[in-house]
């Protein structure tokens, strides 16, 4: 049980903070930088959109006033079979140059984006959401990183906002501040090995149709890198969106992320391959395959834990250590439910996101296991 427990808690530190302080120890030493250069190529702006009639208009006018020749930017909304009213307004905005590639039957996000690109006409592509908004100079920030040929694809910097104060919007806006710092460090040694789905481009030559119930902003960058390109960490485009209103919502998004994730990573099985994909092969483990194995080895240390209780103090204070955690986030929980502010609470939320997410991984590995395809999406900020 002493092995059981310690193995565990080493595994849980190694994903959270070991993993990180290794690639910032080896970012001191090997830096491969990136030749940027001030460049306007032609470029197609893809918003995937699915019954967003609320926040469209809002999003193009956004995009519209971003700071970059509009002689040389395409703005694309590719909708998802959309019900409601999005697509007539945004054909309101076709004089401006904005163009609505319909595709029928909700055939989900991936497939979508599939048939989108394949009608665009812009050298490089970049992805976006509806209710995202940009920083003025953002296309310019992504675009000058292709002055380098060995740059594939470009991932911008995601910030959450949380104007309400929800509970699970602090560990949000935490958990992208993470995010973002190991971004940093995998560009600086050579790669990161995902984007952000709602700020990253691609080269559209290097562009490849993937299956529909494959997530997109993590497979086709990585097919980018199997060809031998790079991709890299932009931290000065900039993307902002709110965070969701209730842990319900987060759960939600979250399960059919990694479903799709887990999925991914199946289909791109071949980088796991130390011998030819070394770096990678290292990021996806510790990055992505031991993130979604925190549950398990969670309930590892509190099995052993429970079993060694009675063996020493140590034991019976980290016991009680792992009880308070848990309970604060089943506070905050409550909390939320009943609609008690928690800005007083804070450090609550950040036990109420951590057990939300890691639970979204346990009902992910099981809908994997059982064969279930996450392809379609409803929307969730509005």
């Amino acid at each position: 049980m002493r092995i059981l427990f310690w193995a565990s808690l080493a595994a849980i530190f190694y994903t959270y903070a070991g993993y990180s302080l290794t690639i910032l120890l080896v970012a001191q030493f090997i830096r491969r930088p990136i030749m940027r250069a001030p460049l306007e190529p032609r470029v197609t702006y893809l918003i995937t959109a699915y019954n967003e009639e609320k926040n469209i208009r809002a999003k193009l006018e956004q995009v519209l006033s971003l700071d970059y020749p509009h002689d040389q930017l395409e703005i694309i909304i590719a909708s998802d079979g959309s019900t409601d009213n999005t697509d007539n307004i945004a054909r309101e905005f076709s004089d401006r140059g904005v163009r609505v590639v319909r595709v029928e039957g909700r055939v989900g996000k991936t497939e979508t984006q599939n048939r989108a690109v394949h009608e665009a006409t812009g050298d490089i592509i970049i992805f976006s959401d509806a209710t995202t908004f940009y920083e003025k100079s953002a296309i310019r920030n992504i675009a000058r990183n292709y002055a380098d040929p060995t740059v594939g694809a470009v991932s911008g910097r995601y910030e959450y906002r949380n104007p309400s104060g929800a509970a699970i919007g602090f560990g949000s806006i935490l958990f992208w501040k993470y995010e973002n710092l190991i971004k940093t460090l995998q560009t600086r040694i050579h790669t990161i090995s995902g984007c952000c789905g709602c700020i990253y481009s691609v080269r559209r030559a290097l562009y490849e149709p993937l299956p529909a119930d494959i997530i997109s902003d993590l497979v086709e960058p990585l097919k980018i890198l199997e060809k031998g390109y790079r991709i890299v960490f932009e931290p000065e485009a900039i993307a902002y969106e709110e965070t969701t209103e209730k842990t319900a919502e987060e759960f939600s998004m979250r399960v059919r992320v990694v479903t799709r994730g887990i999925r991914g990573l199946l289909y791109m099985r071949a980088l796991f391959n130390p011998f030819r994909f070394g770096f990678v092969s290292f990021q996806l483990f510790s990055h992505k395959v031991m993130r979604w194995l925190i549950p398990v080895f969670l309930a590892l240390v509190f099995v052993a834990n429970a079993l060694l209780i009675g063996g020493s103090r140590f034991y019976q204070l980290v016991f009680l250590l792992q009880l308070a955690f848990y309970g604060s986030a089943l506070i905050a929980w409550f909390m939320e439910r009943k609609n008690i502010t928690l800005r007083l609470f804070k450090p609550f939320t950040i036990p109420l996101y951590f057990i939300t997410v890691n639970a979204a991984a346990v009902v992910a590995m099981y809908r994997v296991w059982k064969g279930h395809k996450a392809v379609t999406w409803e929307t969730v900020r509005r």
